[in-house]
């Protein structure tokens, strides 16, 4: 095997497949990074029998070959390579990266023992690749993190007609975003339990404008996919991502949104979160960010006992009994920044570069609803009245007991 390539383009692919690798593979083999130089340029895979990521690139081949490398040290190398070719060419058991004055050979793996790459032959449907990555990156931070529930470690994503609907929770927050889509097959109704680590990843690889194809081996049908081969893929722009599905069901959500609240308040959204954002520093772990309405306005503070404290107001329009309630800085923020983007999406005249400081045409809106300061609230971007429908985009935060000011 041997080819040429640019550095940037080769770094930029490798750093994306090596993402997928596992970091404790159960057998050696399983942590290469497999290279296949053909005619039509040059094809980067990693599957570990769980996740699998390819990439195609383009490349200037001029002997074909197959190699396995070791894929955390290439992109360590392939980082570190001056902006310059970078030509690659096979040994007996071993390859050569060359690049200006630069070398490194590199032992090869056996690929007779690597696992051949899962096939997607269904196509679902597909999705605009910049709307998909957003509601990804609005659900995604609600999952749990704790590997000892694997439930909660996973995006549910229900597909119904030309709807998807995504949520994550992790007992403490929960997310749930809506997104049109267009399914390959009419009155498509199936529900998927994907890992939301490798769902993240599936977004790096997706652009706006660029249509994003779901591919499933899972049948369609009401209820999760349970059989142990059930698989979901991505594929945009020459990547593809497959993972296993999580085989078990995944909790009823529904009832745990309250059908109605005691207090409300409507606030600037950028400029609410960028006052949250500051308040926010001089929280130390476990410490509560405190809102309280009053008098035209949100006041919003925190405090670590003995160091810092901090308070800064914002306009809010309010109505309620209940005016004041305190939550954790880190779901606090991370609800806050998912329901910006749905509130700037619904405004674009809003922008967000211009922090809007002085809340000077910050037209979109961030609602905040809640009944008491131990039941759980609820984050939306954007002001609705009563008779308007569910928002594409919810939080649900419990709130911390606490609210003793700062």
């Amino acid at each position: 095997m041997r080819f040429e390539v640019e550095r940037d383009a080769l770094a930029e692919a490798v750093a994306w497949v090596a993402r997928a690798l596992p970091s404790r593979p159960v057998v050696p083999v399983l942590s290469g990074l497999l290279l296949r130089a053909a005619a039509g340029g040059l094809t980067l895979s990693c599957f570990d029998y769980e996740v699998s990521a390819r990439i195609e690139l383009d490349a200037e081949v001029t002997e074909p070959g197959t190699a396995l490398v070791p894929g955390r040290l290439l992109a360590e190398i392939t980082r570190s390579l001056p902006s310059l070719a970078v030509e690659a060419v096979q040994g007996p058991d071993d390859l050569t990266l060359t690049c200006g004055e630069a070398s490194f050979t590199l032992v090869t793996l056996p690929v007779g023992e690597y696992p051949r790459l899962p096939e997607l032959p269904r196509l679902a449907g597909t999705v605009d690749g910049g709307a998909f990555a957003t509601a990804i990156g609005q659900v995604v931070p609600a999952a749990s993190r704790d590997d000892t529930l694997p439930v909660l470690t996973g995006v549910n994503m229900e597909f119904e007609a030309d709807v998807i609907t995504m949520v994550a929770t992790d007992r403490y927050r929960l997310a749930i975003r809506e997104l049109g889509w267009h399914p390959a097959h009419p009155g498509t109704k199936s529900t998927l339990l994907v890992p939301a680590r490798t769902l993240a990843d599936a977004a790096r690889m997706m652009a706006p404008g660029v249509l994003v194809r779901i591919m499933t081996r899972a049948e369609e049908a009401e209820g999760p996919a349970r059989a142990a081969e059930a698989t979901i893929g991505f594929e945009s722009g020459g990547r593809r991502l497959t993972t296993r599905l999580i085989s078990t069901e995944y909790i009823k959500y529904s009832s745990q949104f309250p059908k109605e609240f005691g207090s409300r308040g409507d606030m600037p959204a950028v400029q609410f979160t960028e006052a949250v954002k500051r308040v926010a520093l001089v929280a130390e772990r476990g410490s509560s960010v405190r809102l309280s309405f009053g008098g035209g306005k949100v006041t919003i503070e925190a405090g670590t006992e003995g160091q810092a404290r901090a308070r800064e107001a914002v306009p809010a329009e309010f109505s309620g009994d209940q005016t004041a309630i305190a939550f954790s800085p880190h779901y606090l923020l991370d609800g806050l920044g998912a329901a910006l983007t749905a509130a700037t999406e619904a405004d674009p005249k809003t922008d967000q570069d211009a922090k809007q400081a002085e809340g000077g045409g910050d037209q979109a809106r961030i609602r905040l609803q809640f009944t008491s300061p131990t039941k759980p609230a609820v984050i939306t971007g954007g002001a609705r009245a009563a008779d308007e429908p569910v928002p594409d985009f919810r939080y649900l935060v419990v709130p911390l007991r606490s609210l003793t000011s700062a």
